[in-house]
């Protein structure tokens, strides 16, 4: 409770006049804490008075996980026929003063009752401070992001061998979800996707009963979460055959697209223009309107979160931030090419997480 997320947290109350936080994102609520869990809809949340000790409030089902792991040392209980919020009142109290909270995750309904409970004369929204806590990264996170690339590079692999022409997208899903299970994830951290032919041009496709054919592009994008922290890769490949000169122009362009906003991330370097460095490539190669969206997204405890790598973001560049690098062409009715990595920057430069070859390769 010494480290530097805590103190950060007091100097924002401080510099912001808080006279509390109360942090409801299961995420949040983890990193602070060490205890992670998904409360559905019970009431979960750490309270960090200004003068007073925090305290975890977690459902009582959850209370023996939370002693073995938590940081914060006061837990609160309350069962399935309480009112948290009545509860909350009484550990908090009425009448306070600025009461920082996370308004992207409070829905209306818990909100009104919050504010019910605790009568404050302001709430200031306190995601942004708790977004980039998380956004530069400790070097025990990095170790745990690498093993979540380590695992899904490894799923790719066995998932790669059931490959073959006439197979379905949805069958390759099924095998590769299983892989996840099978090699120790704790489960996909997006909805995993395989698309093959023309359907490879739709950025976020839905996998289904579509065959795979000699001659088709084949898009995997999927991750894993492991021990808490997500990974994020894309790869395309062809499959039985050569492409046509066609697709191989487009594969090769995102390769150097890829390439070129790798070598461009150093810390002091502009967001946006990492963004630019890929497609300045695309554009040239006269695919510019094809490569409709962001370059990439922050990873981290979550497979989307901040910063989010775009052509409009001049936030700078720092040591310890990860995130996607993931350029893509799509061209409506015939193919579409994306690859993607995961980056942590380092003091000088970058480091690629993901280790998986990235030259075109036919398989099946």
């Amino acid at each position: 409770m010494n480290d530097h997320r805590w103190t950060q947290l007091r100097t924002h109350m401080d510099e912001r006049a808080l006279d509390c936080l109360l942090i409801t994102d299961p995420k949040h609520v983890g990193y602070l804490t060490g205890f992670m869990s998904d409360p559905h809809e019970r009431f979960l949340g750490l309270a960090i008075p200004k003068e007073d000790e925090p305290f975890l409030i977690v459902p009582a089902l959850d209370l023996e996980a939370a002693k073995a792991v938590s940081s914060v040392p006061t837990i609160r209980t309350h069962t399935d026929t309480d009112d948290a919020y009545t509860l909350l009142h009484g550990w908090l109290g009425s009448g306070r003063g600025m009461v920082g909270i996370e308004k992207d995750h409070l829905s209306v309904a818990r909100f009104e009752r919050l504010n019910a409970a605790l009568g404050a004369s302001g709430y200031a929204d306190v995601g942004g401070v708790l977004s980039a806590l998380r956004a530069a990264k400790t070097p025990d996170e990095i170790e745990k992001l690498r093993a979540a690339v380590r695992l899904i590079e490894a799923v790719l692999t066995e998932g790669l061998k059931h490959v073959r022409v006439g197979a379905t997208e949805i069958e390759i899903v099924a095998e590769l979800e299983y892989q996840m299970k099978k090699l120790g994830a704790e489960g996909p951290s997006f909805d995993t996707m395989v698309l093959t032919g023309d359907n490879t041009a739709l950025p976020h496709g839905n996998p289904g009963q579509r065959k795979i054919e000699a001659g088709d592009m084949l898009m995997f994008d999927m991750g894993v979460y492991l021990d808490g922290y997500a990974s994020d890769i894309t790869r395309t490949f062809a499959v039985a055959e050569r492409p046509n000169n066609e697709a191989v122009k487009i594969y090769e362009t995102v390769l150097a697209a890829n390439l070129a906003a790798i070598a461009h991330t150093r810390p002091g370097v502009t967001l946006a223009s990492v963004d630019a460095a890929a497609r300045e490539v695309i554009t040239e190669a006269g695919y510019g309107p094809y490569f409709m969206h962001r370059l990439g997204h922050g990873l981290g405890m979550d497979v989307h979160e901040y910063p989010s790598v775009h052509g409009a973001n001049e936030e700078l560049v720092t040591e310890g931030l990860c995130f996607t690098v993931e350029p893509g062409i799509y061209v409506a009715g015939e193919c579409g090419v994306r690859i993607e990595d995961d980056v942590i920057v380092t003091k000088d430069g970058v480091d690629v997480l993901t280790t998986f070859p990235k030259e075109l390769t036919v398989i099946g």
